[in-house]
């Protein structure tokens, strides 16, 4: 028997203690779980909707392991080109697992979780883990924000006092945010689904049970990624109480004008009917599903398979997940000129450590097989474009999926992951989007 799979530390990682009342989450060394199983029916089983206080508390079993196998290593060749076409680069890579190997304090990371207020309730089955900042400020609007694939919630935590105390950030007091930030089921400390259903028509029912059990009757909602699509599907469900919502991601297939859709599914050339800038956005799109969508179509058909590698590997987690943020932000190919290192690993890590890197992509399998009909968004809506955003359509585009559009405006910088990259921007855009949708 190795050293890896010794019955002490499988044991010790499998424990989850209950001390007053907080959730305190020891993970497995060899394959990471909220908590063992039984314990966890048990505890669901007498929680109901019940509210309980969390902290993550990795044990040290667990970053041994990761540090075992970041040493262990076997790299591929280096690539046969000078740039990114065959994908992530060596030399890149290496410097960033060098750093996570040596130098990079996981604690330090459970340290910034663990300084707000966190918590797990279980709903429709499943325990959701979130964050709940209440603002200091009275009338403070209740505000759902999710993030998005390859993300968590680690990429929202700078928005958090821009958001819940805008006076000590430039702001002003009407503008305050109750914030609360919960993990998609599948990613992070949120629980694992079991059976099929958890797409972003579910996941938002979700969301809505979540805002009434904290009390909020009236709320809006925010999102990027995944979480811009779980929003969307809020904003067609339209329940009692939803006030609005605002994205920094738009659902191409409901916005592109239905010539210019017809043309990008078939290969045809652009329609001649589009200017010159909405040709570049056509472009832009025709490239991105040539070249960038690979990720989504294994995902959308395949997220098992994929989920061995990533499950066993950490560089081959870190090289799945580092290729779409090097892809996707401001500084194109140079994720470090928008992210610390440790920003990037403290995502990573916690992909590793909850073993969330193969459950994280059924949501794409799932939404592919719900297939909804993705009817107009029937509240009002808030939209940001950022530059470094994949899709970038102009405000004429968005009538069709959004009627009630209320806000719409092109940032100055940013990319996909905006909260993370620009936190104070991103805060600003919140605070105008949801002016005119305050009671």
């Amino acid at each position: 028997m190795t050293e890896r799979t010794r019955p002490d530390a499988i044991d010790l990682s499998r424990r989850a203690l209950l001390m007053g009342g907080a959730a305190v989450v020891l993970y497995n060394a060899v394959s990471p779980s909220i908590v063992d199983a039984a314990e966890s029916k048990a505890a669901k089983a007498t929680s109901n909707s019940e509210i309980r206080p969390f902290r993550a508390e990795v044990p040290q079993a667990a970053l041994t392991d990761l540090r075992r196998r970041l040493d262990d290593t076997r790299w591929p060749d280096d690539e046969t080109v000078s740039d990114r076409s065959q994908g992530v680069q060596p030399a890149k890579l290496r410097e960033l697992v060098e750093y996570w190997r040596t130098d990079y304090d996981w604690r330090s990371a459970e340290r910034r979780l663990n300084a707000y207020p966190q918590f797990l309730t279980n709903i429709d089955g499943l325990d959701i883990h979130f964050i709940h900042v209440r603002s200091k400020h009275p009338n403070a609007m209740p505000l759902v924000m999710t993030h998005g694939w390859p993300g968590s919630v680690f990429e929202l935590l700078e928005v958090v006092g821009p958001l819940t105390d805008p006076t000590a950030h430039g702001g002003k007091a009407e503008d305050a945010f109750h914030l609360v930030l919960p993990s998609i089921p599948g990613f992070g400390f949120s629980e694992k689904p079991e059976t099929t259903g958890w797409n972003p028509q579910r996941i938002a029912g979700a969301w809505d049970t979540l805002m009434k059990r904290l009390g909020y009757n009236s709320y809006v909602s925010q999102g990027g990624d995944w979480g811009a699509i779980i929003s969307d599907a809020l904003g067609r469900q339209a329940p009692d109480g939803l006030l609005g919502i605002h994205v920094n991601r738009i659902e191409r297939a409901t916005t592109f004008p239905p010539d210019a859709a017809l043309a990008l599914r078939s290969g045809a050339p652009a329609p001649a009917s589009l200017s010159p800038d909405e040709m570049k956005i056509f472009e832009e799109a025709k490239a991105f599903l040539s070249n960038g969508f690979g990720y989504a179509a294994i995902m959308n058909t395949r997220p098992e398979t994929i989920g061995y590698g990533i499950a066993d590997s950490p560089v081959g987690l870190a090289a799945w997940l580092y290729d779409k943020i090097a892809d996707w932000v401001f500084t194109r190919g140079e994720p470090e000129k928008a992210l610390s290192k440790d920003a990037i690993l403290d995502n990573i890590t916690l992909y590793w450590l909850t073993n969330t890197g193969p459950s994280s992509g059924r949501i794409y399998w799932e939404n592919t097989v719900a297939g909804a009909k993705l009817s107009p968004v029937q509240v009002p809506v808030g939209v940001t474009v950022f530059p470094g955003e994949v899709y970038r359509p102009p405000r004429e585009w968005l009538a069709r999926a959004y009627p009630k559009l209320v806000y719409y405006n092109v940032a100055p910088r940013g990319g996909h992951f905006a909260a993370w990259e620009e936190p104070e921007l991103f805060a600003q855009e919140i605070r105008a989007a949801f002016r005119s949708m305050r009671l």
